[in-house]
């Protein structure tokens, strides 16, 4: 089962796998299940291979071995004709981006699983300024699980992450002052303004349905045969388990007996036993048990005989009192009255339902108060949970600071937002607010969040794909492929840099000695690890 077809996740989400490790797919085995149900859900009916160009999204500053595994399931497992691969943030940029509208920004996009900001000058990446935050909505959805855990202890199992990630989403938002919203969240009034009260679910059998005295009492009665019945079978189980061990014991004392003595002390030897005199003061404290056993077996039976009999109602014999009363009784009756007054009989009143201590539903309620901005705040500020990494806010100034003040200025008009974390309300005004306190005096700058900030990507995809469906620009071909390997990258606006693998260049061996070739080899090897370091730290 993949994706919304599990029919319900929580108990199933220990067992869950994935292809990704972060945002980068690692897993080709469980990728290739993926694509068997995209394709198949897709309706593509070609035989034996997928007679459609497939466009990809990948991660920024993909490795060069996870795009080479890629392209080697697309093009030896499912036979594609072309593939192209992009990155999904740069997607939603292209989807949003107007024709009058610069082609460089600064591309701030938070998923799931992590946070980049990416620098685009004159419509490509420049991949060596990205950086990236290890920080994202599952993170978020944990921290929220974490609090109200701790918040309401009673309802731990009815705090999952489904619902988490749920609440998270609906309830949350971005402050645009983070320390100025918790002062106002002291004030009693603010409080109860602001805060949101979420109703778990809870089962109405718990509230103690209002029951009678006669249906407690059969209640009772009920358990009590049950729990009568309950120890008659295990007594019969024990007797039918003591007399089976008593007919071996005795079959061996019969061996005694008849004379065969070797045959008695090899089974004496199994019975763990020493000696005939044990053997027969274990036979009768075997006899006694079972004759206890029994004994209580009968009286069990009888009691519950009894307990039926007595289970009738008793009415008093109205004949055996008497007849009708004589005229001096009444009389003499009559003569008391004066000394002993009527008093009104009572009636007894019906027996209301039994009200439960608490209302249950309000037991089962939860508050979310500054949790409500305390959660998605870990974006900008991610010592909230123990991350020694830098904020949202504090990576922009960063990758900014990496440039002249030309092309800061160039950046910082067209600030653009995107990924499912940027739904929160007040990101923009937050980012804004970051950015008015970051930047130059009378210095400008725009803010542009994504018109959908979930589908754009998809939608960017969709329309690249339609506008390059006759270009070559951007395509691998298999031809491609079979010459260049699966790690080629063909590059366009969506995509990022391609760099090709450098080997170091083996030096000549010469007759000097092994001292000799090993200094320029170290040297080449040095040369060429420099960048490949610098580009894993960029990711």
């Amino acid at each position: 089962q993949i994706g919304n077809d599990i029919p319900s996740l929580e108990p199933l989400r220990w067992l869950l796998k994935s292809p990704f490790d972060r945002n980068v797919v690692v897993n080709l085995e469980l990728q290739e299940l993926v694509f068997d149900y995209i394709f198949q859900h897709l309706g593509v009916a070609s035989q034996g291979c997928v007679d459609h160009p497939i466009v990809l999204t990948e991660a920024p500053c993909n490795s060069l071995y996870a795009r080479q595994m890629m392209s080697e399931l697309l093009f030896e497992c499912y036979q594609v004709p072309e593939v192209s691969y992009g990155i999904d943030s740069l997607y939603s940029f292209y989807h949003n981006r107007k024709k009058d509208a610069p082609y460089s920004g600064l591309i701030v996009s938070s998923g799931y699983q992590c946070t980049h900001v990416l620098p685009v000058l004159k419509g490509r990446l420049d991949a060596k300024n990205c950086k990236r935050i290890n920080l994202g909505g599952s993170q978020a959805a944990v921290y929220l699980q974490r609090l109200l855990q701790l918040k309401y202890p009673g309802h731990f199992a009815a705090i999952t992450l489904s619902r988490m990630e749920e609440i998270l989403h609906e309830h949350s938002y971005i402050a645009e002052d983070y320390f100025e919203e918790l002062q106002n969240w002291r004030s009693p009034e603010y409080y109860e303004n602001n805060v949101h009260k979420m109703q778990l679910p809870f089962s109405n059998k718990l509230l103690g349905s209002a029951l009678t005295s006669e249906e407690k009492q059969e209640r009772r009665q009920q358990q009590l045969r049950r729990l009568q019945e309950l120890n008659a079978r295990r007594r019969e189980e024990k007797l039918q388990l003591d007399q089976e061990r008593l007919d071996r014991l005795l079959f061996v004392q019969e061996l005694l007996e008849d004379g065969h003595m070797d045959q008695f002390h090899k089974a004496l030897m199994e019975l763990n036993m020493d000696s005939a005199e044990e053997l027969q003061s274990y036979i009768h404290k075997l006899s006694l048990a079972i004759e206890q056993t029994k004994q209580k077996i009968l009286q069990a039976e009888v009691s519950i005989e009894v307990d039926v009999v007595d289970s009738k109602p008793e009415t008093p014999d109205l004949e055996q009192m008497g007849g009708e009363a004589s005229l001096e009784d009444i009389e003499s009756m009559t003569e008391l009255e004066p000394l002993f007054p009527e008093e009104p009989v009572e009636v007894a009143k019906p027996v209301a339902a039994v009200q439960p201590m608490f209302n249950l539903a309000e037991y089962h309620q939860m508050f979310l108060g500054t949790e409500r901005i305390r959660v998605p705040e870990i974006l900008f500020q991610p010592s909230l949970i123990g991350e020694e990494q830098a904020g949202i806010a504090e990576t922009m100034q960063y990758v900014l600071d990496r440039y002249p003040k030309e092309v800061q200025e160039e950046l910082v008009q067209n600030v653009f937002l995107t990924g499912g974390n940027m739904m929160f309300p007040g990101i923009k005004a937050r980012i804004q607010r970051e950015l008015l306190q970051m930047r130059p005096f009378q210095s400008t700058f725009q803010v542009n969040l994504a018109s959908n900030p979930i589908l754009d990507a998809w939608y960017g995809a969709q329309k690249w794909a339609l506008d390059y469906m006759n270009r070559e620009e951007g395509w691998i071909t298999r031809k491609d492929y079979e010459e260049k390997g699966g790690e080629y990258l063909k590059e366009h606006c969506a995509s990022g840099p391609y760099i090709p693998i450098s080997l170091p260049k083996q030096a000549p061996r010469t007759t000097g000695g092994a001292a000799t070739s090993v200094e320029p080899t170290a040297v080449n090897q040095q040369a060429t690890v420099a960048p490949v370091s610098g580009s894993s730290e960029q990711t």
